[in-house]
C-alpha cells in the first residue's frame, strides 16, 4: 500500500486518511490540535477497533461523530501511549498491557498528561482510560480483526497483519524525536530494522500521518547521526546548533529540546 494512496476527507477541525485494503479499510485521523496527534480506526464488516485516543475535547466529539456519521460500531480501544481522553467512546471495552497502564497512571505518561492540563486547560481531557482487558505478547483479536501486541519499555506496539501494517509511538521521517540518550537511539535503530526486515506496508505512529520503509531508513539514518553528532559536542547547545544545522527544516524543535537534554544532563 502506497502511503499516499488514500482518500483524504476534511473535516472541520481534522482530516481523515482512508486506505482500503479490501475487507478492511484504514482510516487515519490527523487531528490537528496543538500536539499533532494521530488517532487509527481499522474498519471490517461495519465494526472498528480504535488505536489510541484523541485528548482534546474538540476532537474528542469530532471523531465521535464520525464513526456515528459512517456508522461504524466502535468494538474496543487499543490504548498504548496516549492514556488521556477517557470520555471518548465510554462503555467501549479498553485494551492495554499492565506497563502501558503503569505509564500513564503513573510514569512518564503521567507527568506528559499533567503538564498538558496545566499548559491547554479545559479543552485538554486529562482524564485517564481504565483497562477492561490486560494484554501481553502475543494475539488479540477487537473487532473481528486479529492484532499483535508487542509490549516496549513504556508501552506497546501494535502489528496488524490483515493489512501489513505496524504501529508505534512515534517515527517522522522529517521531524525531530525523543531520543532519551545513545542507547534508546540503538534502540530506535534495532526497531526501524526490524520492520523493513518484515516488509510493512505502512508504520503508523501517534504523530505522523501514515509513513513506509523509505521513511524508515531515513530515520535510521538520522539517528545514527544524531549519536555522532553527540559525540562530537562539548554541551548540550552545541548539540542543538549542530543539528539544527545539519537538519534545517526539521520540525519538532521542542522534542530535540528534550533530546539534548537526555544525551547532556
Amino acid at each position: 500500500m502506497n502511503k499516499n494512496t488514500c482518500e483524504t476527507v476534511k473535516l472541520p477541525k481534522g482530516e481523515m486518511h482512508i486506505y482500503d485494503f479490501g475487507a478492511v479499510k484504514l482510516h487515519a485521523y490527523q487531528t490537528n490540535d496543538p500536539i499533532d496527534d494521530e488517532v487509527f480506526l481499522v474498519e471490517k464488516a461495519g465494526r472498528a477497533a480504535v488505536i489510541e485516543s484523541p485528548c482534546f475535547r474538540d476532537n474528542i466529539a469530532e471523531l465521535t461523530a464520525y464513526l456515528k456519521d459512517r456508522a461504524l460500531e466502535p468494538a474496543g480501544m487499543l490504548v498504548a501511549y496516549h492514556g488521556a481522553g477517557a470520555s471518548f467512546l465510554p462503555g467501549v471495552p479498553r485494551y492495554a498491557t499492565e506497563n502501558a497502564v503503569d505509564y500513564s497512571a503513573r510514569g512518564g505518561g503521567r507527568a506528559l498528561i499533567d503538564g498538558f492540563a496545566a499548559s491547554f486547560g479545559d479543552a485538554f481531557d486529562p482524564t485517564i482510560h481504565a483497562a477492561d482487558h490486560i494484554l501481553s505478547e502475543g494475539r488479540v483479536t477487537v473487532g473481528g480483526i486479529g492484532f499483535v501486541i508487542h509490549p516496549t519499555s513504556d508501552a506497546f506496539d501494535v502489528e496488524i497483519p490483515e493489512i501489513n501494517a505496524v504501529y508505534t509511538h512515534m517515527l517522522g521521517h522529517d521531524c525531530h524525536s525523543i531520543v532519551a540518550g545513545a542507547s534508546h537511539a540503538d534502540a530506535m535503530v534495532a526497531q526501524l530494522e526490524s520492520y523493513i526486515a518484515r516488509g510493512y506496508g505502512l508504520i503508523l505512529t501517534s504523530h505522523y500521518t501514515p509513513e513506509d520503509l523509505k521513511d524508515a531508513r531515513t530515520k535510521i539514518d538520522y539517528l545514527k547521526e544524531l549519536k555522532a553528532i553527540a559525540a562530537a559536542s562539548a554541551d548540550r547547545d552545541s548539540f542543538k546548533a549542530s543539528v539544527q544545522k545539519r537538519y534545517p527544516q526539521y520540525s519538532g524543535e521542542n522534542y530535540l529540546d528534550m533530546t539534548a537534554g537526555f544525551f547532556f544532563p
